[in-house]
């Protein structure tokens, strides 16, 4: 898998986070940790602009599962810093959604860290399924 580094996506959430002082170390630089976290920020932002959240696919019986992840650092951002993280869906079958994420300096004027996450659809028994077409739909849109 090829992380995605082209800065042009149509279909895309950005979310501004403030760097915490948590989420760094010693030196006041963000955690390698922290980017995956951030990950998760941006997913779920996308999620609920597509229109709906993971909170409603779990009432339904279902969740998604990290399989693979990735993460390319090109750079570092420090304490208190603005940052953007900007998410887009990669792929989407009927079983496993692809993400694919940029973290940005404020004004997204550089990117400091590519990401990818796959992950894989399972009933609340921990056996794949297919998403529900509802969902399905809507990320398709």
């Amino acid at each position: 898998m090829v992380l995605d580094m082209e800065t042009s996506h149509r279909d895309y959430v950005d979310v501004d986070v403030r760097v915490r002082y948590a989420e760094t170390d010693q030196m006041g630089v963000a955690y390698y940790g922290s980017y995956i976290v951030w990950f998760e920020v941006g997913r779920s932002a996308y999620l609920r602009a597509k229109g709906f959240s993971y909170r409603e696919l779990e009432e339904m019986g279902y969740i998604l599962v990290v399989v693979d992840l990735r993460c390319r650092y090109k750079g570092a951002v420090k304490y208190d810093e603005l940052i953007v993280v900007r998410t887009h869906l990669k792929d989407v079958k009927t079983r496993m959604l692809t993400f694919g994420y940029r973290i940005m300096t404020e004004g997204a004027q550089e990117v400091i860290v590519y990401g990818e996450t796959r992950h894989l659809c399972l009933n609340k028994r921990g056996n794949p399924r297919s998403m529900p077409e509802k969902f399905l739909a809507r990320l398709k849109s």
